[in-house]
Formats: C-alpha cells, structure tokens, sequence
C-alpha cells in the first residue's frame, strides 16, 4: 500500500491485488458495504494519518479507479465537516461520532494501462525493453511536468500484461490520471506507435 499527498484535503493510495488478496477482498468487493471493505478503510486512513497526517474526520469522497493488472488507485478528498449540525451552543458540539467516514464511493474500471514517468530517459529504457513485447503501440502525452505511456488492450497480445506491467511498474509508475483528462489536459506528444518511434529516435543509454 503507497499513500501520497496530493494536497491538503486529498491523498492517493495505491493498492496491488496483493494487497487486497491478503486480506481476502475481490476487486468487486470495494464498492460492497462490507466489514472486510470498511477495516481496510480504517487501516488505510489510520496509516494516512501515520505516513502523511492526513486527518480522515468528516465526509470523504473516495474514487477508486481499478487498474488493469497492476491495483487499484482510491483518491481521497476530504470534505468539510459542518460543526454546527446541531445548532449553535448544541451540548453535542464537541463530540464527533467515532465513525465519521461518510464515504461517498465512485468506481471506475478501465482497461487502459497508463503509466508515468518522471524522466525521460526512463521511458527511453523502458520503451527498448518493451518493444520486442509491443509491435505499433502506444500513445504518449505529457501532462503535469510527467510524461504519460497510454496503451489500449487491443494493442497488446495475451497473456503479456504481466511481463509488460513488470517492466512499466520497474521504470515508471501506476498514474490515476484517466484517458479523459489527458486528452483535456495534457498535450499529445505521439499519437500513435509511441514505442516505435521512440526507440528509433532515442538510443539507451549505457
């Protein structure tokens, strides 16, 4: 589990399917009201709390974005918590409840592989080592200072998502960012054969 700061009222958390099998969560659990789903909230908010004082209290509006082969990404904001629910000078105006997740959950599931990579010269290194996996795939923008490899699931063969996952998640790292925010935000680099191209123009470094 990989918690980061996104700002002050919103976190990102990675899980692996590891981290869910070994607490016997389905990936179609986490968007169940069930007990085995609400401990693993309560322990990542706790380690939130721990790793980067995120302070989980008041309403929370939890995506999870399910990532093919690699997790899933739950992006936690927190809202704000109306103290004056019960009046003014109300006798219950110090005591939040216990359980104040008031999880407001929306999942998205996608089959499109989108990793990031601080560095150029890392996508360089991990396009050559793709390649011989990959024949004319790929889409490349650059977005938030990061550039961004898309690959969509009819470009790859079966049964290489885990070869190829291994290799994006050695270079880069699994983004939250979808499709559609590229395309809005992000500028295009390559439209097409991204990892062709780059492997013809840009040699590995040694």
């Amino acid at each position: 589990m990989k918690i980061e700061r996104l700002g002050q009222d919103k976190i990102r958390i990675f899980l692996t399917f590891d981290d869910l099998s070994e607490r016997g969560i389905q990936k179609e659990d986490m968007w169940q009201e069930i007990p085995k789903v609400h401990d693993l909230f309560t322990e990542m908010m706790d380690q939130a709390y721990n790793e980067v004082g995120f302070d989980a209290t008041g309403p929370l509006a939890v995506e999870v974005f399910a990532l093919p082969a690699q997790g899933m990404v739950v992006i936690v904001t927190r809202g704000k918590y109306d103290h004056h629910h019960h009046g003014i000078g109300s006798p219950y105006e110090d005591e939040l409840p216990e359980e104040v997740y008031e999880m407001e959950v929306t999942l998205e599931q996608s089959d499109t592989i989108l990793y990031s990579f601080d560095d150029f010269e890392n996508l360089i290194e991990a396009a050559h080592v793709l390649q011989p996996m990959l024949q004319n795939a790929g889409r490349l923008y650059k977005y938030n200072g990061k550039w961004v490899l898309q690959l969509e699931p009819d470009e790859l063969e079966e049964g290489k998502h885990p070869a190829l996952i291994a290799v994006l998640a050695e270079f880069g790292e699994a983004t939250s960012v979808t499709t559609a925010m590229l395309e809005e935000y992000g500028n295009l680099v390559m439209a097409q054969n991204a990892i062709e191209v780059i492997c013809s123009h840009f040699k590995r470094q040694d």
